[in-house]
């Protein structure tokens, strides 16, 4: 890896290869991750939603020439596609579900610290918008560096249109990952995502990234956006309020646990009939029929 790039790797590399990368880096490009059929199938998907939606209204973080849209599991097939892809799903898990010593009475038990999706956000960054101010996901939960000793977002980066120096391609400190918060962050210090569609960026929440600057004058920067969080962080986007039940139930059952319809370790269990249970149970119950609505009665 030079000044002017990032580490790149192929599909076929393995998660442990991946995390290596990322660990040493702060992220790695995965070289056509994702097939033609998948990149022309988000663009169908969300190309009409970004159209009817507005640009953000400031010139600092949002940026007035750049559209965003989220729930995008409600909004294309191919949003699950990417969630549960092997490599990434894979390199998240090695980073982020470790487990930690827990004393239950006189015995340490192991309790793996899970994962969920924080959010899900398609992004085109319009001609003329600058660059983002370069930030950390993780400041979200003021987490602090080194002192929380583990990393607490894996985020990816799907490159829908190609991204390139010019478009506004995502920009990322190599190695910044490893700095205290003592140390700003300079945009002279980051290098541009340069990637062809298909290809995916994936990266922790400690490493200092933003978007980049367009300078074209009539190119858009497409990207798909997601992450996996510690499970039991507060996730930026609200899973309860952005999808139906109905939606919720039509997905894979590894989506619906990821977006919190799950229990982890006694985080996010309900009380029913005078037991904590699992939020998936009531999925597969017909007398449960809306969020808030009651709980249907115990046998």
């Amino acid at each position: 890896m030079t000044k002017n790039e990032l580490a790149r790797l192929t599909p076929d590399a393995t998660a442990d290869a991946a995390v290596e990368v990322i660990m040493r880096d702060g992220g790695v490009i995965i070289e056509g991750l994702f097939d033609d059929a998948v990149i022309e199938g988000i663009k169908k998907d969300l190309d009409p939603v970004l159209d009817r939606v507005d640009t953000g209204n400031d010139e600092v973080f949002a940026g007035n020439r750049t559209k965003r849209a989220s729930a995008l599991f409600a909004r294309t097939e191919h949003m699950a596609t990417i969630a549960l892809n092997p490599l990434f799903r894979g390199v998240a898990q090695r980073i982020l579900d470790k487990p930690i010593n827990v004393f239950s009475g006189e015995q340490p038990v192991p309790h793996p610290a899970g994962m969920h999706i924080g959010a899900t956000m398609a992004i085109k960054i319009g001609p003329g918008q600058g660059s983002q101010p370069l930030h950390r996901d993780d400041s979200v939960w003021l987490w602090r560096h080194p002192t929380y000793q583990r990393e607490a977002r894996v985020q990816i980066m799907v490159a829908v249109s190609d991204f390139t120096a010019e478009n506004g391609g995502t920009l990322v400190i190599p190695g910044s990952h490893l700095w205290d918060d003592e140390r700003a962050p300079r945009l002279e210090e980051a290098v541009p995502t340069q990637m062809k569609a298909g290809s995916a960026l994936i990266w922790i929440g400690s490493t200092y990234h933003g978007g980049g600057r367009n300078t074209t004058s009539d190119e858009y920067r497409f990207g798909l956006s997601t992450g996996y969080d510690l499970a039991f962080l507060r996730p930026e986007e609200n899973p309860f309020l952005t999808y139906t039940l109905e939606q919720i139930r039509s997905f894979p059952k590894e989506i619906q646990r990821a977006l919190d319809w799950s229990s982890e370790h006694y985080v996010g269990w309900v009380e029913v009939g005078g037991q904590m249970s699992d939020p998936m149970d009531l999925l597969s119950r017909d007398d449960y029929t809306a969020i808030g609505a009651g709980l249907p009665a115990h046998p």
